[in-house]
């Protein structure tokens, strides 16, 4: 027959049982290592946090410089990161596959872009060919990917791959605050076309 204690006789217990054992140097070794993950994890975030604002950036595009709350529909501004217009084939795949989301998402109120450190006339180049039905935008110098804590540190400094994202999906209100970050474990693997309308809803 299994037994619970009940919480006032485990409370009478616990003075003694802090007099009776002090912790350990194992104890306090593995606390500090606990703490040190931690904040390693916290430094190593990937995306901008969920109910803060947005940071302040400007991305190109066909009219300039632009923010993202400029872009903003009544709702605010659906931002799709994404590694390379250019050479990514998972990244075109995605690209294409948002057409069918833009008319949806506008319809709630939301403004989709797709933000890459491509040159302007990469994207441009991109959109005309596939008519896509929405912007795309460059971050040439990867300063918003820095800002939003995407940019991916395992590509070697000073290779044509250096500024990349981690593909990510980020939902910014119209007062700028972040409301969802929607990204998949692994870069090849990205938010369905129907689970991004479905965040648009919710929110």
């Amino acid at each position: 027959m299994i037994r619970t204690a009940s919480l006032a006789s485990l409370l009478a217990l616990l003075p003694a049982a802090a007099v009776a054992q002090e912790p350990s140097d194992a104890a306090m070794a593995a606390k500090a290592s606990e703490a040190e993950r931690a904040a390693m994890a916290g430094e190593m975030r990937v995306g901008p946090v969920v109910g803060e604002p947005a940071p302040a950036v400007t991305v190109t595009g066909p009219d300039g410089a632009v923010s993202f709350t400029d872009l903003a529909g009544e709702k605010g501004t659906v931002v799709a990161f994404f590694r390379s217009a250019d050479w990514c084939p998972y990244c075109k795949k995605q690209l294409i596959d948002l057409k069918e989301a833009a008319a949806p998402l506008a319809g709630e109120g939301w403004t989709l872009i797709g933000v890459s450190y491509d040159s302007p006339e990469t994207l441009a180049d991109f959109k005309a060919a596939k008519e896509l039905p929405y912007e795309l935008y460059s971050d040439t110098g990867s300063a918003a990917i820095d800002a939003y804590h995407l940019r991916n540190p395992d590509v070697p400094a000073g290779s044509r791959y250096d500024g990349i994202p981690h593909p990510a999906i980020i939902f910014i209100a119209a007062d700028g605050t972040v409301k969802a970050v929607m990204r998949e474990e692994g870069y090849k693997d990205r938010p369905p076309v129907e689970a991004i309308l479905e965040m648009a809803a919710a929110l």
